[in-house]
């Protein structure tokens, strides 16, 4: 069994234990949950497209950055003028909670991507009730009609969606999702080798109503200005400014440099 394997084993688990204790009528009654989302899509195109990262761990990396609060980070991603903030939700494997996108929320106006392994309905009505303007769809995981249904589930509750994918397999079971985005990771989920040679190899296999994504591996304004020659809008970057002890430091001087190349 791959690290994959085990997070979403885990992931099943947990949902259950979830639902036995708070029912999804109660997550419906959370005072955000009727707040009108941002959309995360429209953020990308209109601004730097930076998606920039809260995550504490990763089973790849361990520890990243244990010492910095989840409010701090998210206003200074903002002040960096970052298109999204994403933020990782799992507690497990990446140190992440709930509670983190409701600290982001309640300090930034950015629009808030909850990055979690999604693989019931209940999840989705969570990222809504914690502040979530879109959510991650991973198609590694999922089959095309679990795609279509929790997609669908997102986009009536008024969410963007981001759909992963690692590779052309997974790319023809999403085209028939109601997804914004499509996202390529270029992190193996397998083996977590990185490449943004991913990227460019599936660009001109993406639909154009699709904003394109490039995920992981991002560390230089000069791979982003590459990747932009293959029609991507939008680009997650994690490691690299939370592995610093100023994250929205980080970002900021980051988005500065890629404003001086255009």
């Amino acid at each position: 069994m791959n690290i994959l394997d085990k997070i979403i084993a885990d992931k099943f688990k947990e949902v259950e234990l979830k639902k036995s204790l708070i029912p999804i009528q109660q997550l419906e009654k959370s005072v955000l949950f009727d707040r009108t989302c941002v959309s995360l899509a429209k953020s990308l195109t209109s601004g730097s497209g930076i998606i920039a990262e809260h995550k504490r761990r990763s089973p790849s990396k361990s520890v990243i950055n244990q010492s910095l609060n989840v409010q701090d980070v998210a206003k200074g991603y903002e002040d960096a003028e970052v298109s999204g903030i994403s933020v990782l939700t799992d507690g497990k494997y990446f140190g992440g909670s709930l509670e983190d996108l409701l600290y982001a929320r309640a300090s930034v106006k950015t629009p808030l991507l909850r990055k979690e392994f999604m693989i019931d309905e209940y999840q989705v009505s969570e990222a809504k009730a914690y502040g979530a303007d879109a959510i991650l769809l991973i198609a590694a995981v999922l089959s095309e009609k679990q795609l279509i249904y929790l997609a669908d589930s997102a986009k009536n509750l008024g969410m963007d969606v981001l759909l992963e994918i690692h590779n052309e397999e997974e790319l023809r079971k999403s085209l028939k999702v109601n997804a914004d985005m499509i996202g390529v990771n270029n992190r193996n989920l397998k083996t977590f080798e990185v490449s943004i040679d991913n990227s460019k190899k599936l660009a001109e296999l993406i639909p154009d109503e699709f904003v394109k994504v490039s995920e992981s591996g991002i560390s230089t304004t000069t791979a982003i200005a590459e990747l932009k020659h293959y029609g991507y809008k939008g680009f997650l970057i994690g490691e690299n400014f939370m592995k610093t002890d100023h994250p929205g430091v980080a970002a900021k001087k980051f988005i500065t440099e890629l404003k001086s190349m255009v």
